[in-house]
C-alpha cells in the first residue's frame, strides 16, 4: 500500500499544468495574429503607396503640361519657361515621394528631418552642381543669352545654337547637328560670345587687289555691288579702305552691314558678287606666283 501510494504522488507531481500549456498557446496565437495584422496592414500600406506614386507621376507629368500649354498662350521667355519647368518638375515629384511616405507609415517629420540632414551633407559633396544651380539663377536674371541665341563659350571654344536653358545645364545644337551640354557654372563664370544678341551684324571681307589697280575705279565697283546686293542692309555705314600691303597684292577691307539672321548666306553671296563683278570690269584678283627670269651668258 505505501508503494502504491508513493508511485501515485510522483505521477501526480510530473503531469503539466494545463492552465499554463493553454496561456502559452493563446499567447502565441496573440503573437502571430499581430504579425499577420502587421504584415497585411504594411502590405496593403505598400501597394497603396505604389498606387499614389503611379498616380502622382501621371498627375505630375499633366500638370507640367498644363503649366507649359500656359507659358506658351502668355507668349512667355522660352528662357524662362524651361527652367520654370525643371524646378516645378522637381518639387512636384519630391511631393509624391514624401506623400507615398506618409501613406507607408513614415513620420513625414523625422523623414524632412533626415532629409534636410543628407541634403546639407550632399550639398557639400555637390558644390559644383550647386554651383550649376546658382549659374543657372544668374543666366536667367542677368540673360546674357536666350534660347534661339547662336553663342560661343570662350574657355572651351564650344559654339551653337542654344536649345535649353535648364536647372543645371545649357543644351546647344551646333551647326553640324551635335549636341553640346555646358554647365551652367562655367557659362556664369567665363567670359563667352553672343552673335545673335542684336539683329544685325557687320560682315568683313578682304580682297586682294594687284598693285597696279586703280583703287578709285575698284571702290566705284565695289560701291555699286554695295548698292545692288540685296543682303546688304540700305542706310547703314560702310566701309571700303586700303587695308594692307602684302608681298604680291595689296589689301582692301570691305565692312558692310547685314541682318544676323542673314549672316552666313549674306557673306557666300557678297564674296561671290565681288568676284563677279571685278571679273566684269577686267579686274583680277592677285595669287602667289613665282616668276623666274632665265639670263644667258
Amino acid at each position: 500500500m505505501m508503494i502504491n501510494i508513493f508511485n501515485s504522488t510522483i505521477q501526480l507531481s510530473q503531469t503539466p499544468n494545463i492552465g499554463e500549456i493553454s496561456t502559452e498557446i493563446s499567447l502565441l496565437q496573440s503573437k502571430a495574429s499581430e504579425l499577420l495584422s502587421w504584415i497585411m496592414n504594411k502590405t496593403i500600406s505598400v501597394l497603396l503607396a505604389l498606387l499614389v506614386l503611379w498616380i502622382g507621376i501621371k498627375v505630375a507629368k499633366w500638370l507640367l503640361k498644363l503649366v507649359q500649354r500656359s507659358f506658351d498662350k502668355s507668349k512667355m521667355n522660352p528662357t524662362v519657361s524651361s527652367f520654370l519647368l525643371s524646378l516645378i518638375r522637381i518639387i512636384l515629384y519630391v511631393v509624391v515621394v514624401i506623400t507615398c511616405i506618409s501613406i507607408m507609415g513614415i513620420q513625414v517629420t523625422s523623414f524632412v528631418t533626415l532629409l534636410g540632414t543628407a541634403g546639407v551633407t550632399v550639398g557639400l559633396a555637390l558644390q559644383g552642381s550647386l554651383s550649376n544651380f546658382a549659374g543657372g539663377v544668374l543666366i536667367l536674371v542677368l540673360k546674357p543669352f536666350v534660347v534661339g541665341d547662336y553663342i560661343k563659350e570662350d574657355s572651351h571654344g564650344n559654339e551653337g545654337t542654344v536649345v535649353g536653358i535648364d536647372i543645371f545645364y545649357t543644351q546647344l545644337r551646333t551647326y553640324d547637328g551635335k549636341y553640346v551640354v555646358i554647365p551652367n557654372g562655367a557659362l556664369s563664370n567665363a567670359s563667352l560670345t553672343n552673335y545673335t544678341k542684336h539683329d544685325k551684324r557687320r560682315l568683313d571681307l578682304t580682297v586682294p587687289i594687284p598693285y597696279d589697280a586703280d583703287i578709285k575705279k575698284v571702290r566705284e565697283v565695289m560701291e555699286e555691288m554695295i548698292l545692288n546686293n540685296s543682303y546688304i542692309m540700305k542706310g547703314e555705314p560702310h566701309d571700303i579702305v586700303l587695308d594692307g600691303f602684302n608681298d604680291s597684292s595689296m589689301t582692301l577691307a570691305l565692312h558692310v552691314w547685314v541682318k544676323t539672321g542673314d549672316y552666313w548666306n549674306a557673306r557666300w553671296n557678297v564674296m561671290e558678287e565681288i568676284k563677279s563683278a571685278l571679273d566684269e570690269n577686267g579686274m583680277e584678283i592677285p595669287f602667289n606666283q613665282l616668276d623666274v627670269h632665265v639670263k644667258e651668258k
